[in-house]
């Protein structure tokens, strides 16, 4: 899978470019919705990575693009989560994490790329 971080706010995968945060599950790309972590925004000072959402827990890595500054916080129970299932997780800016994708089969990729801060 060939990902890259093009610019603040916008990230090209496969070719297709994204103004908005991605999930990726075995290949497949969507955005993400991030309304149910919302609720912790005042405690994290941003939106952050929480279990509410639709994680994508298929593999035995998820690897968390957390924007170009790595401002993105990832909740413990995300964490604690992933111990649970036995899934590494990658945490890096969201460059870094674009590097990491690219030359992954499509299947095997499993992420969450915040595409801003």
């Amino acid at each position: 899978m060939k990902a890259q971080f093009t610019t603040f706010g916008e990230i090209e995968i496969a070719g297709q470019r994204y103004d908005h945060d991605v999930v990726i599950a075995g290949g497949q790309i969507r955005k993400r919705a991030k309304k149910a972590s919302k609720a912790h925004r005042e405690t994290y000072g941003h939106t952050p990575l929480s279990l509410e959402e639709n994680l994508p827990w298929g593999g035995r890595r998820l690897i968390i693009g957390t924007g170009m500054y790595g401002h993105m916080p990832v909740m413990p129970e995300v964490h604690q989560e992933a111990a649970r299932r036995k899934v590494e997780l990658v945490i890096l800016p969201t460059e870094a994490a674009c590097r990491l994708l690219t030359g992954q089969k499509d299947r095997d990729v499993h992420a969450v790329l915040h595409v801003t801060c």
